[in-house]
């Protein structure tokens, strides 16, 4: 036992002296080492700013000419593939375990897993509320649809259930509403019928559809699992205006034909073929009661749904009053025999489950051509239309929606429907506005809308016997206003004139010729407008904001300070290449030399002025466009004008270093414009 009762033989008030010792050391040390980081951290960043204010610009644009080698064709094809084609490639660092990975995929691929998480009574509520008002108007509508694709009634209902299900396993989009529509109708209808007639043959005709539908899923699902959404955006927004507006008036003036009570049988689309076979086929006396069976009903179905867009509380009456008007009509004519009497009824359709198809499909036949580039076409169309709805209620919602795998989800269950008796579907306007406003949670109000129809099949069939042709017309003319958006026209027309152009020849293609007209016109006019802005694009001429080292086009902004020392170009292009490269080598050429010759009649001076080209807006460039600059080069040293390249972009420099363009300029590369300027005239920004 030590002594003074401490265990270490050290008194109570030394260990405390020594204690205290220790602290204040350690206090000390961690002072001078926080000394030390700060004393080296300003250091650094001092170093810096000397280095940004006070480097010479021949070293600042070393950095540009020492970058770096780019990633080759071979190694950004493999990360296409890689990110692409295999997205949910687990990490070698990754501590997730091979059951979460297979799990997160199975997720990615099917949604509806994900919702099951915070799934819950509240929200299957609301789904089954809005399942049920979706089904209340899918179900006529169906109907509709289906005569406008020419098939019997039942394809347009079989469409219905099978599809929306896939769709629910596999889509992400939360409010979107699957089922046939008028556009995707109208197109089968017009290009098929030109393979098949549809009233003399109409097993062939329909086995034709089927086979058109399941290349329709094959072709979105391979834009799905290849990444290749890009695609669908070559039909413009402007064209699409164009196109559903055309659209919507063509299927108005065939749907005279249900409205009137009348038949006809011209195969054109177009407008003056369908109105010559309409007024010829009006015969006296005429038998008025389908027209005014059908026009009462529209009055009604038009009258809802302003109603309902005044009074957002009545958001269900729109949605029913199609539903109601084939109950209201169906019991008219059933009880005053009105059939009897000259007015047109569906008659019978078949009931009960999605029968199988396989066996119509045909791969062999003698159109087999012509029906995968039909559709190739349809999957377009119908996943412009299904992008665009789910797009939009996504973004009011605020989620992110994945186009790559609302490609695949409609691939899928295109695929899936023409093997099960269902004809292309997609997403609807009108419908899925329906839904939104019904208050749809999730994809289960789908699940719920294909389950009612499923019913509907079972236990009501037989009560749509006595159903009005004309009121089928009546709703799906119901349906057309929502595809005419002249307001979004005209602003089109007051923003870009070609795009309105396109706007109008798909229109008027739709209207005068034929659907695919319409689409090529569109399609046509649209890629016009990238070649002409590619093969001619314009040039700035560049000034300095006063006080700033930032260049700017002096016609934007006429405040910036032009150099009268110096011509500062900058190309509105992304590429130099083959298409444009000679355009814009003349044009510099012209301006250059041509307003030297005009500035040097009295002055040697103006007839040196050096050329620096800004770079920032390339991406890239390809031999003919390096070739364009070395000609460029050569034509401005026989005038005795030096030319400087100013923040060439990677790609860019990369290439300009292997064809020796670079030495050929003698180094004149820069990483600003203000250091080029710097560089060529000899003086300070400052001082310009």
């Amino acid at each position: 036992m030590s002594t003074n009762g401490h265990p270490l033989g050290i008194s109570p008030t030394s260990y405390s002296r020594s204690h205290s010792a220790r602290e204040r050391d350690k206090e000390t040390e961690l002072s001078m080492f926080s000394q030390t980081l700060q004393t080296t951290m300003t250091s650094s960043a001092e170093e810096i700013i000397d280095l940004e204010k006070h480097g010479h610009p021949a070293e600042r644009a070393q950095w540009v000419l020492n970058a770096p080698k780019p990633p080759g064709i071979w190694r950004e094809l493999v990360n296409f593939a890689s990110d692409n084609l295999f997205p949910q490639k687990l990490s070698p660092h990754s501590k997730q375990t091979k059951f979460k990975h297979a799990v997160s995929v199975l997720e990615s691929i099917f949604p509806i897993l994900l919702l099951c998480r915070n799934y819950n009574g509240t929200k299957f509520k609301k789904d089954l509320l809005a399942g049920l008002t979706l089904a209340s108007l899918s179900i006529p509508q169906s109907i509709g649809y289906a005569t406008l694709a020419k098939l019997d009634p039942e394809y347009g209902l079989y469409t219905s259930i099978l599809p929306p299900l896939i769709y629910a396993l596999m889509g992400s989009s939360r409010e979107i509403a699957i089922g046939p529509v008028a556009v995707v109708s109208l197109l089968l209808s017009t290009m098929i019928q030109k393979l098949e007639d549809p009233l003399a043959n109409p097993i062939s005709y329909r086995r034709l559809v089927f086979t058109v539908t399941f290349f329709t899923g094959v072709f979105q699902a391979a834009f799905g699992l290849l990444r290749l959404g890009f695609l669908v955006d070559f039909l413009s927004h402007a064209a699409i205006v164009g196109f559903m507006a055309g659209a919507a008036t063509m299927i108005g003036l065939q749907q005279l034909k249900g409205l009137l009570g009348i038949t006809y049988t011209t195969n054109k689309t177009d407008v003056v073929s369908v109105l010559k076979a309409v007024f010829g086929s009006i015969h006296y006396p005429w038998n008025p009661r389908n027209f005014m069976l059908g026009c009462s009903f529209l009055s009604f179905i038009l009258i809802a749904r302003f109603v309902g867009r005044k009074n957002k509380k009545l958001y269900w009456l729109p949605a029913i009053a199609p539903l109601v008007s084939v109950i209201l009509s169906t019991l008219f004519v059933f009880l005053t025999r009105a059939d009897k009497h000259g007015v047109k009824i569906v008659k019978h359709i078949h009931g009960g489950f999605n029968p199988s198809s396989v066996h119509e499909l045909q791969f062999n036949g003698p159109h087999t051509c012509e029906v995968v580039k039909i559709g190739l076409i349809v999957a377009v169309i119908a996943l412009t239309e299904a992008v665009a709805v789910s797009r939009s209620f996504a973004t009011i919602k605020g989620y992110h929606l994945d186009g790559n795998k609302e490609m695949m989800a409609m691939g899928f269950m295109n695929i899936a429907g023409s093997l099960t008796s269902c004809y292309a579907a997609t997403g609807s306007f009108s419908r899925t506005a329906v839904n939104f406003s019904a208050g749809c949670e999730t994809v289960v109000s789908n699940i719920v809308m294909a389950i009612t129809v499923l019913i509907s099949m079972e236990l009501l069939t037989r009560l749509l016997y006595f159903t009005p042709i004309a009121i089928l017309a009546s709703i799906i003319l119901s349906a057309l206003p929502g595809l005419i958006d002249l307001h979004e026209a005209h602003n089109i027309w007051k923003v870009d004139k070609l795009d309105f152009l396109a706007c109008i020849g798909a229109f008027f293609g739709v209207l005068f010729v034929s659907v695919e007209i319409g689409l090529l016109v569109a399609v046509i006019v649209s890629f016009a407008k990238i070649i002409i802005n590619s093969i001619q694009p314009g040039l700035e001429s560049l000034g300095r904001f006063p006080g700033t080292d930032i260049f700017c086009d002096v016609h934007q902004y006429p405040m910036a300070i032009k150099s009268s020392e110096i011509h500062i170009i900058r190309v509105k292009s992304a590429f130099l290449c083959f298409a444009n490269a000679n355009f814009i080598r003349e044009r510099i050429l012209k301006w250059v030399i041509g307003k030297e010759e005009v500035d040097g009649k009295g002055s040697v001076k103006a007839r040196i002025k050096p050329v620096i080209l800004d770079m920032s807006n390339l991406v890239n460039i390809d031999t003919s466009g390096i070739a364009s600059l070395k000609e460029l080069h050569n034509t401005l040293v026989l005038h005795g004008i030096k030319l400087a390249i100013a923040n060439p972009r990677w790609q860019v420099i990369h290439k300009l270093r292997l064809a020796n363009f670079v030495d050929k300029i003698g180094g004149m590369v820069f990483l600003t414009v203000g250091e080029a300027v710097e560089a060529c005239v000899g003086v300070r920004m400052g001082t310009i």
